[in-house]
C-alpha cells in the first residue's frame, strides 16, 4: 500500500473516531441525554436544513419500530424509489445508521462529512446521536433520496429525529421502558411517543395496550393528526410459520394481500407487517395504487433495507440465531418465534444473554425460567465491555435465583464457537440482548 493511500485511510478513521467520541446517552447512565430539539435544529441549520429536501415517514415505538421502518423502506425501494433509512443503534459500524437501498453510507462520505461539520458539532455541543441523525439527513439529501424512513431513537417528543416534519408516521407499540426518562406509566410513555404526531399528518397506531391507545387517541385529536388504528383497519388471517419466515393474508382498507411473504420470524412480526403496510399505503403513492411494492418489498426486506439482528438465522442445523431482544416481552417473542418456526428441532436450547443495567434482568430471567418449565434450557451470560453493561457475574446470579441453569461466561462469539464445537443438528443457540451482544458475533458479519 502506498503512503498516500495509508494516509487517506488514517485520516478517514480519525474523522470517524472523532464522531464516535461525541457524548452518548449510552455512555454514563444518561448523562449525555439532553432533552430538547434546539441543538439538532441548530446543527441542521448549519448543514442547510437537509431534512427539507426529502419526504419522510417517522416511526416510534417501544418494540418493532426498527423492523416496521425497514419494511416501509423496502416497499419504497421495491417501487423503484431512492429511499433513505435511518435506524439506531448500529451493530458493526456507525454508517449502518444511514442506508439507501439497504446499503450503508460509504466510509469516505461519512468521514468527509464528519470532518466538515466537526467544528459545528463542538460549537453546538451535540451528542453522538444528534450528530448521526443530522448526518443521516445530510446523506439522504446529498445522495438524492427523495424519500426517507426514520426510526425514533428514544421516546419521540424530544428525540432528535423529531426535527422532521413527516408526511406520515407511526407508533408501533408502547410498553414500560426508560421509565426514568419517559415516565413510569403506559400513559406517560405513550404521551412521549405521541410527540411525533403533527397536524394533518396521517399516523398509524400498531398493537398496544388499551391505556396507551387511549392516550394516543387523545394526543392525535389534540394535534389534529388523522389516526389509523392498525387493529381496526387491518385484518390478519392464515398466518403460517416455516423455517424461512412467515406467510399470511392481510386485508387493509385498500386491498387484500394474499400469501404475503415475510423472511421474518415470530407471530409479532405479523402485527409489524400490518402496521407497516398501512404506513406504506399512506406514505407511498405506489403502495396505494398497487399491491406490488408491499408484496415485493416485504419479501425482500433483509436485502432492500439491510435489516440485521432481528432473529437473524446464522445457521439452521444446528440452529444459531442472533436477535437484539433485550426486554422481557421481546425475549419472550424471540423464544416463541423459535418454537413456532423450528418446532421440529427438539435438541438442547442454549440462550446466550447479555443486558445493560437499565434492563429488567429479573423479568428476562423469569421468561427463561418459564420456558424451562416445558423443556431444558441453559443460559450462558455474555460479558460486555461497557460502563452501562450488567456484569456477567451479576446476570448469572439473577438467573440462578430464578432457577435457570447457568453455563459458562464469555463474549457472544466465544459462546457461538463453544456451542458449535459439540452441537447436534437439532440443538439451538439463541444469542440475545443488547446490540452490543449481537455485534460480538463474527458469524453474522458477512451474512
Amino acid at each position: 500500500m502506498q503512503r498516500s493511500e495509508q494516509h487517506a485511510i488514517d485520516n478517514r478513521q480519525s474523522a470517524i473516531d472523532n464522531l464516535l467520541a461525541l457524548p452518548r446517552f449510552a455512555g454514563r447512565e444518561g448523562a449525555a441525554f439532553k432533552p430538547g430539539l434546539g441543538r439538532i435544529r441548530a446543527l441542521l441549520g448549519a448543514m442547510g436544513n437537509p431534512q427539507q429536501q426529502f419526504r419522510s415517514a417517522h416511526v416510534a415505538g417501544s418494540h418493532g419500530k426498527g423492523t416496521t421502518a425497514a419494511l416501509v423502506a423496502a416497499a419504497g425501494t421495491a417501487a423503484g424509489r431512492a429511499v433513505g433509512l435511518h435506524t439506531s443503534p448500529h451493530l458493526f459500524a456507525v454508517n449502518e445508521r444511514m442506508r439507501t437501498g439497504g446499503t450503508p453510507a460509504p466510509d469516505t462520505w461519512l468521514a468527509g462529512a464528519a470532518e466538515r461539520y466537526r467544528g459545528d458539532f463542538e460549537r453546538i455541543g451535540v451528542s453522538f446521536f444528534e450528530a448521526t441523525v443530522a448526518l443521516s439527513f445530510l446523506f439522504f439529501a446529498e445522495k438524492g433520496a427523495g424519500d426517507a424512513v426514520v426510526e425514533v431513537g428514544l421516546g419521540g417528543r424530544l428525540d432528535a429525529t423529531n426535527a422532521l416534519t413527516p408526511a406520515a408516521c407511526a407508533v408501533t407499540t408502547v410498553s414500560l421502558e426508560h421509565t426514568n426518562l419517559l415516565g413510569d406509566t403506559l400513559a406517560k410513555v405513550a404521551r412521549e411517543k405521541a410527540g411525533i404526531l403533527k397536524k394533518d399528518v396521517p399516523a398509524v397506531a400498531g398493537p398496544m395496550p388499551p391505556e396507551a391507545l387511549a392516550t394516543l387517541r387523545d394526543a392525535a385529536a389534540g394535534a389534529g393528526a388523522p389516526l389509523h388504528i392498525a387493529r381496526e383497519e387491518a385484518t390478519l388471517r392464515n398466518i403460517t410459520f416455516d423455517e424461512n419466515g412467515l406467510r399470511l393474508d392481510l386485508q387493509t382498507p385498500l386491498r387484500r394481500y394474499r400469501g404475503l411473504r415475510l423472511p421474518l420470524y415470530g407471530r409479532h412480526q405479523a402485527g409489524n407487517a400490518a402496521t407497516a403496510a398501512r404506513l406504506a399505503e399512506l406514505f407511498w403513492g405506489e403502495a396505494e395504487a398497487s399491491a406490488a411494492p408491499v408484496r415485493e418489498g416485504f419479501a425482500a426486506v433483509r436485502r432492500y433495507a439491510g435489516l440485521r439482528g432481528r432473529f437473524e438465522v446464522l445457521s439452521k442445523r444446528p440452529l444459531v440465531v442472533a436477535d437484539v431482544a433485550h426486554h422481557p416481552d421481546s425475549l419472550a417473542a424471540t423464544l416463541r418465534a423459535w418454537r413456532n418456526h423450528f418446532s421440529r428441532q427438539q435438541g438442547r436450547l442454549v440462550v446466550a444473554l447479555g443486558l445493560m443495567r437499565d434492563k429488567d434482568a429479573d423479568a428476562c430471567a423469569a421468561v427463561l425460567a418459564d420456558v424451562g418449565q416445558r423443556r431444558s434450557v441453559e443460559a450462558w451470560p455474555v460479558a460486555l465491555e461497557s460502563e452501562r453493561a450488567l456484569s456477567a457475574g451479576v446476570l448469572a446470579d439473577v438467573l440462578e435465583a430464578r432457577g435457570v441453569p447457568v453455563g459458562p461466561t464469555g463474549d457472544a462469539e466465544a459462546h457461538r464457537q463453544r456451542f458449535l464445537a459439540d452441537a447436534g443438528a437439532g440443538d439451538a443457540l439463541l444469542i440475545c440482548g443488547s446490540h452490543r451482544v449481537v455485534a460480538q458475533v463474527e458469524g453474522g458479519r458477512g451474512a
